[in-house]
């Protein structure tokens, strides 16, 4: 059958496609920029008369319609793969939830371990001539979502980038049971956490002198990898490659500066690779039928065995707060969700297992809660709670505006005297005061 004439079939109305959601569903939303708008807000309208609704999706970069109905817990969960402040929101109002898995593992649970999402409806750029409808910049999981999806719903926009890969990045118009068209908005702009400050260019420029030409970068959202990215650009550095979870409107500085090549890549040679991308109209101008990018699932690009297949890789990620046995947590405030697991654990490991690689976790030394009070993100012990993204046995290096030090083998009062080294001056002796009392500080350490 002529594609043209199956899409024409296939269209339908906001409206009337979400008709097909019942009370008990599990409905897929996609994922970050591909979250869907038109069929989101004919839901919202929809979502009274039912109950007992199971919605996944993550990283939102708007306020969904169905978030605000009255009484949403009443009519539907948010299940997360992965929290941002819409979703923390969510979580004290009682009808969000994160669902804790290693990101690189999300398409291998839907295919073989999830209940199925009965709908999956989503954002995607308009149909090739094959037929197909690319997924943008949200390869991610979807593929693996829509082979156990019942019935698939595309919503097409015009500004959504078409995200070349080569695997996994597209649906089939005969794969898809309705199509609705949006009014086109713009793609969700999603900023890299403010500008750099002084303490976030402090740490950079110890990650950057231990980056060699060559390198393969990972980098993770926020102040510090942005400020890396920002001092690469600036950099001497040359003939670098990209393999990364997220790609972040810092690639796109560094690839215009001419630092990117990936011709030094053992795979995928030439190609920067990402399994989503967030960030700026600059970032999804630069991606748009670019073939020098490559859209990829997220179980390839997360995998470890990708990842140590590249000489010199460099993981460059945030955390929240670390303890004296160097136990990293990314992802909560003591109970309090704050992000997800993501791909950092992942991209740890796998660095440390290249040739050459080493895995990155920065932090400022200290936070001022509201209060006005100053305290120290190293801690004797990890508050109540709080989540272990990366074990003390994994961590490689760890990064303040203080200096860099790698805990890779340490044993326990080498660690401690090593992290109490990079913390802030005004919470040291209290520091080793915390240490001698947990057993892990020796006389001969320095002070």
């Amino acid at each position: 059958m002529d594609y043209k004439e199956m899409y024409s079939q296939k269209l339908t109305t906001a409206e009337d496609a979400v008709k097909v959601v019942n009370s008990g569903d599990w409905v897929d939303f996609g994922w970050c920029v591909g979250t869907p708008v038109a069929l989101d807000a004919a839901l919202a309208k929809r979502l009274p008369e039912l109950s007992d609704v199971n919605i996944r999706g993550g990283i939102l970069c708007h306020v969904p319609e169905i978030y605000k109905i009255d009484n949403p817990a009443e009519h539907f969960a948010w299940n997360s793969w992965h929290m941002g402040g819409i979703e923390r929101k969510a979580i004290s109002e009682g009808f969000s939830y994160y669902a804790s898995i290693r990101y690189s593992e999300l398409p291998r649970y839907y295919r073989d371990i999830a209940t199925p999402s009965r709908v999956a409806m989503f954002q995607v750029a308009p149909m090739d001539e094959h037929g197909f409808f690319n997924f943008g910049p949200n390869a991610s999981h979807m593929a693996a979502c829509c082979e156990k999806a019942e019935v698939i719903i595309v919503e097409v926009n015009k500004n959504m980038p078409r995200c070349l890969g080569g695997f996994e990045e597209a649906v089939h118009i005969n794969d898809v049971a309705m199509i609705v068209e949006g009014d086109n908005p713009a793609i969700d702009e999603l900023g890299g956490g403010g500008a750099a400050t002084e303490t976030d260019q402090a740490v950079a420029k110890y990650i950057v002198n231990e980056i060699p030409d060559g390198a393969c970068l990972q980098l993770g959202i926020g102040g510090m990898p942005n400020a890396v990215g920002s001092l690469i650009a600036q950099s001497d550095l040359k003939d670098l490659g990209v393999h990364t979870e997220m790609y972040v409107d810092a690639f796109v500085d560094i690839a215009k500066a001419g630092k990117i090549t990936g011709n030094r890549k053992a795979i995928d040679k030439g190609r920067q690779v990402y399994a989503f991308a967030a960030g700026t109209k600059k970032l999804y101008d630069y991606i748009n039928d670019n073939p020098e990018c490559m859209s990829a699932p997220v179980s390839y690009t997360n995998d470890i065995r990708s990842i140590s297949a590249l000489d010199n890789f460099m993981s460059i990620n945030n955390a929240v707060d670390i303890d004296l046995y160097g136990q990293i947590n990314a992802e909560s405030a003591g109970t309090r969700q704050i992000s997800g697991a993501g791909g950092q654990l992942d991209f740890v490991l796998g660095a440390y297992l290249s040739k050459g690689g080493k895995s990155f976790v920065c932090m400022s030394s200290t936070f001022t809660k509201k209060d006005g009070t100053v305290e120290s993100r190293i801690k004797p012990t990890l508050d109540n709670g709080s989540i272990v993204t990366d074990t003390r046995a994994n961590v490689h290096y760890f990064v303040t505006e203080y200096g860099i030090v790698n805990l890779k083998g340490l044993s326990s009062w080498q660690r401690a005297e090593a992290i109490i080294s990079v913390a802030h001056p005004d919470f040291r002796d209290k520091l080793i005061a915390d240490a001698e009392k947990l057993k892990i500080w020796r006389n001969s350490n320095k002070r």
